[in-house]
């Protein structure tokens, strides 16, 4: 099985699971895994490691429309070195001070590849779920997208120093909260927007509808071979997490006036089928 028939099967055994999070008794709780050989390119430093993989999972609380109250991870390396520690203690803490949320600690192991195993906490009363879309909605997505396709870029020609500032992404943990008094379907776009699309049209058992030009981040215009490759790293390489949502079209300005991070209405929720500029969206993304 890929990634996809194996949450697929999991969710058929575990209902509780959820979307991004679980929901329990007004919490969400959700937990990620990253490793150095497929998601952290040479040349990330221990602290962008630390922001990054505690950013992820509090970016699956901001997809949910909750406060985000905590995170421990799982540091496991081949040796501690005390420096490369003590920078992704500064990371995780970093951005969890960001997201207004405290880094409580976790675990150490050693392993033969540096790998960091993340769990983050929130509260909510009613979370938004993928499943809440209907026709004649809005599609909107915050921030811009393509800075990790950028950053990756920076890193293969070995100005790690900008790859890593692209790679310390903000999550939306203020925008989901903002964004849950008015969105129907929400979920971040960790696999890219592309795919993210495809999953909340499955889950709300309806079609999307979008057009150019998309929020492209202005870093991938100095990366991009042209506009094929420009639209690839903004809307199919993934791993910005930026929020994805659904909402009634007379809420957007009440919604755009509310999300500091911006937000850009790209296009309409139909009754069935992906597409962009009027041709099917193809449904890739970042696999794991």
């Amino acid at each position: 099985m890929d990634e996809r028939a194996a949450l697929a099967a999991i969710a058929d055994r575990l209902p509780a699971t959820g979307d991004d999070c679980a929901v329990v008794d007004g919490q969400v709780i959700t937990t990620d895994m990253l490793h150095e050989a497929t998601d952290f390119p040479a040349g990330t430093t221990r602290y962008t490691a630390g922001w990054r993989a505690v950013g992820a999972s509090l970016s699956d609380v901001a997809s949910m429309g909750a406060a985000a109250t905590a995170a421990v991870a799982v540091y496991a390396a081949p040796e501690f070195d005390p420096e490369e520690l003590s920078a992704f203690l500064d990371g995780a803490a970093d951005v969890c001070e960001a997201a207004d949320a405290e880094y409580v600690g976790g675990d150490l192991d050693g392993h033969d590849e540096f790998t960091v195993a993340t769990t983050a906490l929130g509260e909510t009363d009613d979370p938004v779920l993928r499943s809440g879309a209907t026709p004649g909605d809005a599609v909107c997505v915050t921030g811009t997208l393509g800075r990790s396709g950028a950053a990756l870029r920076h890193f293969e020609r070995d100005d790690v120093e900008r790859g890593n500032e692209l790679f310390r992404f903000e999550p939306r943990v203020a925008a989901g909260r903002a964004l849950a008094e008015h969105a129907t379907a929400m979920m971040d776009s960790s696999d890219g927007l592309a795919r993210s699309l495809h999953q909340l049209a499955e889950a709300s058992d309806c079609g999307m509808d979008v057009e150019t030009p998309l929020p492209i981040d202005e870093s991938v215009d100095a990366v991009a071979d042209d506009g094929e490759d420009r639209l690839e790293l903004g809307a199919f390489f993934g791993e910005d997490f930026e929020l994805v949502c659904t909402l009634p079209e007379d809420r957007i300005d009440d919604a755009r006036a509310s999300v500091d991070a911006g937000l850009t209405h790209i296009g309409t929720v139909t009754e069935g089928g992906v597409t962009l500029d009027g041709e099917p969206l193809p449904d890739r993304g970042w696999t794991h």
